[in-house]
């Protein structure tokens, strides 16, 4: 019997790959007469490694190429990493299924010595000690912390910034734990910041499948893909953030989980209730000022959670943050208003 091929379109990075295969691999476990292939789109995020993302536009840098294969028709799907998918999507296309998180946090890695972390902790960072990392939300929540450490770009793909930090280029990089998780590196991680100290990106840990709206085969073949609670969740930081008209490279966090609360009625509609609890930030450069808010409420209402904390923020004077971070030229900005 001839089998119906399936198309991926993904990025061609270790954790782009670990990510495509995942996906082949769960649809033909699914489905015995679909052979899946995967096609490798080098994206402009994965061309300019020598400007950091933020100076280039934040918006759709690991994404927009990928999209246009779909469009096109040279691929039924995409795998991405959420983290990296803009808010807005070209007509025709939809995130059709997200998959269950990794761990959402922020991973703090230093060298190894003699079987050591040359470096125990993030607080036992010596003064002025240089660490690596390309993400403006990181920096402005570790200098919040430690004004005196010196942050630099650390781009490219996770064998680099690993080579980099053993090579002695910095004292301690923080890149994404699920990442650092997924291609089994988790022993190289020193220390997994909790999200009250490094809130996390936007969707950061969760893995969205992109297709066409239109393709009733494609859409079927995803839905058993799709792990409601982590779309609920991303579905939520993903308002919060279209609200504040942020992009990928911008000191925006957020970070939503759901939690079991109190028992609900008797008989057939027993059981307990679930809240969906969002936890956001916006922050200066120069880490000095953040601005933090949260939202509880019930999972249904995840994107009007994420609405309602943007503008809480925004009116707390997170849209003069932003406005004053793309105004240096770290992204395009066309104007948050509360």
């Amino acid at each position: 019997m001839k089998k119906h091929k399936i198309i991926i379109a993904t990025r061609g990075s270790k954790l782009a790959l670990w990510q495509a295969e995942w996906v082949k691999a769960q649809l033909e476990k699914n489905n015995e007469d679909i052979e899946v292939e995967l096609k490798k789109i080098k994206t402009t995020g994965d061309k300019i490694l020598d400007v950091p993302l933020a100076k280039v536009g934040g918006k759709g840098l690991f994404v927009k190429e990928i999209e246009d294969t779909l469009l096109n028709k040279k691929a039924d799907l995409a795998v991405h990493s959420m983290k990296d998918v803009p808010t807005e999507l070209p007509e025709g296309l939809h995130l059709s299924a997200i998959c269950k998180r990794e761990d959402p946090r922020d991973a703090f890695i230093t060298a190894i010595s003699n079987f050591k972390f040359q470096i125990s902790n993030f607080k036992s960072l010596p003064k002025g000690a240089h660490v690596g990392t390309s993400s403006l939300r990181r920096i402005c929540q570790l200098l919040n912390k430690r004004p005196d450490l010196r942050i630099t770009q650390l781009r490219g793909n996770l064998d680099t910034r690993l080579r980099k930090l053993d090579e002695g280029q910095f004292d301690a990089i923080i890149l994404a734990a699920a990442g650092v998780k997924r291609l089994g590196l988790e022993k190289r991680i020193t220390e997994i910041f909790p999200s009250s100290m490094s809130l996390p990106a936007i969707g950061q840990g969760a893995v969205g499948i992109e297709c066409r709206v239109n393709d009733e085969l494609i859409n079927k073949l995803l839905k058993k893909l799709n792990h409601k609670p982590t779309s609920v969740c991303v579905r939520a930081e993903r308002a919060f953030l279209k609200k504040l008209e942020g992009g990928c490279q911008v000191p925006i966090g957020a970070y939503a989980r759901i939690e079991k609360t109190g028992a609900r009625g008797k008989g057939q509609g027993a059981g307990k209730t679930s809240s969906l609890i969002i936890n956001g930030l916006v922050g200066s450069l120069d880490g000095k000022t953040l601005i933090k808010g949260s939202r509880r409420g019930k999972p249904e209402d995840a994107e009007l959670l994420g609405t309602k904390l943007a503008e809480a923020l925004l009116s707390k004077g997170a849209g003069e943050i932003l406005a004053e971070v793309y105004g240096k030229g770290h992204a395009t900005y066309s104007g948050i208003q509360p």
